[in-house]
């Protein structure tokens, strides 16, 4: 069993978490049940699987999850490229996050080159 909380890429996610939250907390009430929720799960789902992967017991069983966080991220990143366009006032805050996500998603990725049999 792996600790999630002692991996970088999972430190991160929860970083990327919390400004997740600040940029949806500015869209309008309308997107509280579409965008906001869209978004609010992507970014929780990045941390969440990362952090169930470390209960497998095998890397072959762990690969699967860091899988799932980086279509996460990428799903993500699609999302907040749309926000930015449909609101552009926005888009200052997003390009902010969009360092942090790429570099999680290049850590998801070699942990995911790195689980390969």
């Amino acid at each position: 069993m792996r600790n999630f909380r002692k991996l970088i890429v999972w430190q991160k996610s929860m970083d990327l978490f919390v400004e997740i939250y600040k940029i949806s907390n500015l869209l309008p009430v309308e997107e509280k049940f579409n965008l906001v929720v869209q978004i609010r799960k992507d970014v929780v789902s990045i941390s969440s699987n990362i952090a169930e992967g470390c209960s497998k017991s095998s890397d072959l069983h762990f690969k699967k999850f860091p899988e799932d966080s980086i279509g996460s991220a990428f799903e993500l990143e699609s999302q907040l490229i749309g926000t930015s366009l449909v609101y552009p006032r926005l888009k200052d805050d997003i390009e902010k996050v969009y360092s942090l996500l790429t570099e999680i998603q290049k850590m998801l990725n070699a942990l995911i080159e790195r689980l390969k049999p």
